[in-house]
């Protein structure tokens, strides 16, 4: 199915332009519709306080394309609009079309897939420009010190090479120690280089009974096991060294147990951190999902919003202030935090988390964790974006799933199904809808993380995982790559994917993979495109999946294919073709031409993946 002619809209330079609009003023927006597409007139239409309102549009005419141009007012904080084209009916469609972030219907749509405009203050340009790097420290990599350091009581020690205990719920899971620290990532951070990261998440550093540390005894401390507090300073140091930043991970819903504001909640009389936690009349207690180590924190408490996330003396802000210097969080759980049954008030709690972390350091970002909808979390005040499972990874799983793979998505009684390409594309329009252009954008583009199984094992072959590295890294969104993912390390759940680095055994390693990650990553720094460009789809059919990125400073084409297929031509003058030079193939290595006005991309006899200038 051919795309290109279809009326265009999306929320780039090329079609915007102010991303980040002052409240009171007007943007300009631009729509792209074919030349031999019989619009007449089109509108752009608004909500202003929620009446609706319209706006002309005015065309400009060339060979192949028009633009309209019109100007939408931004009257509410966060502007939703959409355009209406009139035109004489034909076989295809009626008179009336709208386009929305979904494309283009026949009918009056519900508002739900707007495009979407934010007036609120835009997130960091290194955060949307950068390519992330997630750690667990345990399983990272162990430095000299390591090997000095007394096996906590809680523990079950594992050596580097040992299989991860996963299955059920086996008690050793969580308590199965590896040893890895944070001197042992500082050591590492020339491979990271070579992927083109300029971003480094770690999971917890604050001490806690588990190997994930996500069940913390105090927010005051580096986890001594780590190397402390010194070990922490070495390597965020080193991080901007570099030139590159460094996000911490903060469970905002919930401590542990034994935190020490948990432990005085429950053990002293009259404690002031009684009002930190949900405590019930028999004395129990609210937790997370049902887990006793995890009580659930009472952001309804102003006391409790005062000391973890809001002003100065907050645990938001301490960590942004020197010696660590921190750039930001990623906000574990954003989306229970705050809520429990009647009780909502997440959005305040993120609004408060940003505003405190910019009132630390202007360009300071903060991205929650949300596995589902997070529509009503971002695009506003609080989250600049989020963990995109829903936007981006449960559609390319879906697209590139092995039917015979067993990897589990969490939460999910079934295997993500294998899907058609235009099942897939669908389900990313909605999700881009959704969330709006900016934050897709500065979202994470993740093919996995230490809570779901790798990349590799979904896929079941390096060239099909090569083919959803590609997407990642050149689809709207920021790449996050899971640690070990670059080497082709695998894992059946989150668990499992959480294996130990294999440092000592680069034989082992899929080079082809270790270089296709390394491609990407330099090509997403070197072309604009890759980073805040527009996506154009091409041509979608059940096994491949043709997009253009669109940014006034050049523009690139990505064709990708989950299996052998066909050559797929498409019209240059909607293309809008000038050069078809190869920039990065895997299973694909022709450079494309226009011959009589079309502009073939070449058969394939596999998966395959192609970025060429445009």
């Amino acid at each position: 199915m051919t795309l290109l002619r279809e009326p265009h809209h999306d929320g780039s330079p090329t079609y915007v332009s102010d991303e980040a609009p002052a409240p009171g003023s007007t943007v300009t927006v631009r729509l792209r519709t074919d030349a031999a597409d019989p619009v007449e007139q089109v509108w752009v239409r608004t909500t202003y306080d929620a009446e609706p309102t319209y706006h002309p549009c005015t065309p400009t005419r060339g060979e192949h394309v028009v633009w309209w141009e019109g100007s939408l007012p931004v009257h509410n904080p966060v502007t939703n609009y959409r355009f209406l084209l009139d035109g004489p009916p034909s076989e295809a469609h009626g008179a009336q079309r709208w386009l929305s972030a979904v494309g283009v219907v026949d009918h009056d749509p519900p508002d739900a897939f707007d495009f979407r405009l934010s007036s609120h203050h835009a997130p960091p340009d290194w955060a949307r420009d950068g390519v992330v790097y997630q750690v667990f420290p345990d399983r990272f990599a162990r430095s000299a010190a390591a090997d000095q350091r007394e096996t906590p009581s809680w523990a079950v020690p594992a050596d580097w090479e040992d299989e991860v205990v996963y299955e059920g719920f086996d008690p050793r899971t969580p308590l199965q120690f590896y040893g890895g620290d944070l001197d042992g990532i500082t050591e590492h951070l020339g491979h990271l280089a070579d992927l083109g990261v300029r971003i480094v998440y770690t999971t917890p550093v604050f001490p806690g009974e588990s190997n994930h540390r996500y069940n913390a005894s105090t927010f005051e401390q580096v986890d001594p096991l780590l190397g402390g507090d010194a070990a922490y300073v070495r390597l965020a140091t080193a991080v901007h060294e570099r030139g590159w930043r460094i996000l911490g991970d903060l469970t905002t819903n919930h401590t542990g147990d034994t935190h020490e504001w948990f432990v005085a909640a429950r053990d002293v009389a009259g404690a002031p951190a009684r009002s930190f936690y949900y405590f019930l009349p028999d004395g129990s207690y609210e937790c997370w999902m049902g887990h006793g180590t995890l009580p659930k924190l009472n952001h309804d408490d102003p006391a409790l919003r005062t000391a973890m996330v809001d002003g100065p003396d907050s645990v938001v802000a301490r960590w942004l202030r020197p010696p660590y210097d921190l750039d930001g969080w990623r906000v574990d759980v954003a989306n229970m935090t705050g809520r429990l049954g009647a009780i909502d008030v997440n959005h305040e709690v993120a609004r408060l988390v940003r505003r405190t972390a910019e009132a630390e350091r202007a360009d300071a970002f903060v991205i929650g964790e949300h596995n589902h909808d997070a529509s009503t979390d971002v695009d506003g005040d609080g989250w600049h974006g989020t963990m995109n499972y829903s936007g981006f990874s449960w559609p390319i799983w879906s697209w590139l799933r092995d039917p015979a793979s067993p990897a589990r998505a969490f939460g999910r009684p079934v295997p993500v199904p294998r899907r058609p390409g235009g099942s897939v594309v669908r389900s990313i329009r909605e999700w881009e809808g959704r969330y709006g252009w900016r934050a897709t954008t500065c979202s994470w583009n993740i093919l996995g993380s230490h809570d779901s199984a790798r990349i590799r094992t979904v896929t079941g072959s390096g060239e099909t995982h090569r083919v959803a590295a590609g997407l990642q890294f050149t689809m709207p969104g920021v790449p996050m790559l899971f640690a070990g993912d670059e080497i082709g390390l695998e894992g059946v759940n989150g668990e499992d994917a959480r294996r130990p680095f294999p440092w000592a055994d680069p034989a082992g390693w899929d080079d082809d993979t270790l270089a296709t990650y390394a491609g990407l990553g330099r090509l997403r720094h070197e072309h604009e495109a890759l980073r805040r460009g527009g996506l154009r789809w091409a041509h979608v059919d059940d096994d491949a999946l043709v997009y253009l990125r669109e940014h006034p400073a050049g523009s690139v084409l990505v064709a990708a294919r989950r299996t052998a297929g066909p050559a797929i031509a498409l019209d240059a003058g909607a293309l809008g073709f000038a050069d078809g030079s190869l920039l990065l193939g895997a299973g694909t290595d022709s450079d494309l031409v226009d011959a009589g006005g079309v502009v073939t991309i070449p058969a394939s006899d596999g998966p395959s993946f192609g970025v060429w200038t445009l």
